[in-house]
């Protein structure tokens, strides 16, 4: 990745759960002058406010050079998509902006001479054919949804660019994302954000995954670090460029109630499953995040008990 001094960097999605933090510590890192935010909504004040943004929406190609060019970009965070839920309701949607937003991402990168783009993946890749423990770096890939489907094909589009054009594409399979900054935007795990704020604002929450449901967590702290850890990698270190598996956190969703109870001991949950839980059961349960450990130095520093603390002591504040 270029240093501070060079770095031209582009963020689409910037509103999004990841983008937001995500800008928000690529400032800090290279000067808020050098990071362009930009979403199909309006931004927050508080991007707008640390540096240049732009509106733009991704599924547009001319807008998208344009904005381009205009910043002399030479690194891309392409973050905008349509996640698992919002996709199995809007599959078109899904496809449009997750497939056809990509694909402008890496022509104009191409075009345009741009030298790094990341493009997250996700355990929405795996489906019910992929093994659920340990579910290893090269595996099984048979998504049944239309938010997996779309990361599979941007994972092969990613190494198709790589190899056919030079391009530098890297990505990672993220996990369920835990935030306490920004609210949760559609996704199947979106139930371990917002059982924190019910568990606040009403101490009580109904979830709609089962209670025994196992499936693999981040805490956006180690997200950011893991992100910007992989794009700062040389690139002779990297084998598994587009798709690293990622692991930190694992445990059920009577596990994370259970883990608040222990500071709020009054937190009620009711469990009923909805059309998310089908989704949640064709993911993995523990993942294998080897070749990221060992390529790239990965390592998580939240567990679950130092998460759970963390998150209410941050919602506690904001929230009152």
């Amino acid at each position: 990745m270029p240093s501070s001094d060079e770095a031209r960097i582009l963020i689409t999605g910037a509103r999004g759960q990841i983008g937001t933090e995500l800008t928000t510590a690529l400032r800090t890192l290279h000067g808020g002058n050098r990071v362009i935010a930009t979403d199909v909504q309006p931004l927050p004040d508080h991007l707008t406010a640390g540096g240049p943004s732009e509106q733009l929406d991704v599924t547009n190609r001319d807008a998208l050079a344009a904005v381009v060019h205009k910043h002399r970009i030479n690194t891309i965070y392409h973050l905008a998509a349509i996640l698992s839920a919002t996709g199995e309701e809007k599959p078109r949607l899904a496809w449009q902006v997750n497939i056809g937003g990509l694909s402008n991402v890496l022509e104009v990168a191409r075009e345009e001479g741009v030298g790094r783009i990341y493009h997250p993946s996700s355990i929405a890749v795996f489906g019910p054919q992929t093994p659920k423990d340990d579910t290893p770096q090269e595996t099984v890939l048979r998504p049944t949804t239309m938010y997996g489907i779309s990361k599979v094909t941007g994972e092969m589009l990613g190494a198709y660019y790589r190899q056919r054009y030079g391009l530098d594409v890297r990505g990672i399979r993220y996990p369920g994302v835990i935030s306490s900054e920004t609210p949760p935007g559609g996704g199947t795990t979106d139930y371990a954000v917002e059982i924190f704020y019910e568990a606040i604002r009403r101490g009580r929450y109904t979830c709609f995954v089962r209670e025994d449901t196992v499936l693999p967590m981040i805490y956006m702290p180690d997200c950011i670090r893991a992100t910007l850890m992989l794009m700062e990698a040389g690139a002779s270190q990297l084998k598994h460029a587009a798709e690293y598996n990622l692991a930190a956190l694992t445990f059920s969703a009577g596990e994370l109630a259970a883990e608040i109870r222990k500071h709020l001991p009054d937190f009620e949950i009711e469990y009923k499953p909805d059309f998310r839980q089908q989704i949640a059961d064709s993911w993995p349960r523990t993942i294998d995040d080897s070749a990221a450990r060992k390529e790239w130095g990965w390592r998580p520093k939240f567990d679950l008990p130092t998460m759970v603390e963390d998150m209410l002591e941050k919602l506690t504040s904001r929230l009152g």
